[in-house]
């Protein structure tokens, strides 16, 4: 089991005293399955998703990545396993502007210790980067730096990878295309994905999908 959430809960201040977002949320995701994540706005999505990839604590619950439990880390050794075990593709593609497409695909994984360049030029490749590696973000166009975004994830060899609305900014076609190469990419790999979608057509091509409402999984 790559994933495991158990009873997981957490609040946001308000005016009127805490918020409750999440009320008990458990779920489990496998090594190499994928799994998407739907719900209206507000229904905590993306706080989820934070928590799993560490990037907020939980209020009460457990989080476990790769066997590990992340809720009683510290906020380095959080940082440390985003590096080694878990990718997080955002919507935005937060892609390092100085560098080249090829610096950017090596940026996570040279971090984490990981990097293999033939691992790298092959998702290039895969991704139709390769005539693109000498460049620079903003000679390409959205989907193409969101192909670089998911290759820099994938490049470092995550246990999981964390997707919040990976092809929200990209036209249909586009997003149709690259979610078929990063499903395709994924399974090779044997990654597990967890992905926050609102798009029913997306949740349907995941070998899973959960929804969450009102703080629960329903």
């Amino acid at each position: 089991m790559v994933l495991t959430v158990q009873d997981v809960t957490k609040a946001f201040s308000g005016a009127d005293g805490d918020v409750p977002v999440l009320r008990g949320v458990s779920l489990s995701l496998e090594r190499g399955e994928t799994l998407a994540l739907t719900g209206e706005s507000g229904s905590g999505k993306s706080t989820l998703l934070h928590l799993i990839g560490g990037l907020d604590t939980v209020d009460s619950g457990a989080i476990q990545v790769a066997g590990r439990e992340i809720t009683t880390m510290t906020d380095s050794e959080r940082a440390a396993l985003r590096r080694s075990d878990v990718g997080v593709i955002f919507q935005q593609f937060n892609l390092i502007p100085s560098l080249t497409v090829e610096a950017n695909i090596a940026f996570q994984a040279r971090l984490a210790g990981t990097y293999d360049s033939d691992h790298a030029t092959r998702l290039a490749g895969a991704l139709g980067l390769t005539e693109h590696l000498s460049k620079y973000p903003e000679a390409l166009s959205g989907g193409q730096q969101q192909r670089v975004a998911i290759a820099r994830t994938l490049t470092a060899q995550p246990k999981l990878v964390l997707a919040d609305e990976p092809t929200g900014n990209l036209d249909e076609a586009t997003a149709s295309e690259v979610l078929s190469q990063m499903l395709r990419l994924v399974r090779d790999t044997g990654a597990a994905l967890l992905m926050v979608t609102h798009s029913q057509t997306v949740a349907r091509r995941m070998e899973r999908h959960v929804h969450l409402s009102q703080g629960h999984v329903v």
